[in-house]
């Protein structure tokens, strides 16, 4: 059973590096995957766009599926960056 979460982000000026596009910035949504064999990644897409693009970096085998929730928490806190 293959697990996510998503949270609407606005990075700071560097925005976010992707392996397919490079920097994306502006109103994001970021989505933390985890599949059933607990490979995780991370993904961002300009928000209520179709593409999404893999986070540089943001791959990880989890030992729990309940891990995600502090994954998430983690990058979200680290991409965030309204204030800049």
């Amino acid at each position: 059973m293959a697990e996510q979460r998503v949270t609407d982000i606005l990075p700071g000026p560097g925005g976010v590096m992707t392996d397919e596009v490079g920097v994306v910035t502006g109103d994001l949504t970021l989505r933390t995957e985890v599949d059933d064999a607990l490979n995780l990644v991370v993904r961002v897409q300009y928000k209520d766009a179709a593409e999404w693009y893999t986070v540089t970096g943001a791959k990880a085998q989890l030992a729990d599926v309940k891990d995600i929730d502090a994954v998430h928490t983690v990058v979200v806190a680290a991409l965030h960056r309204p204030e800049g």
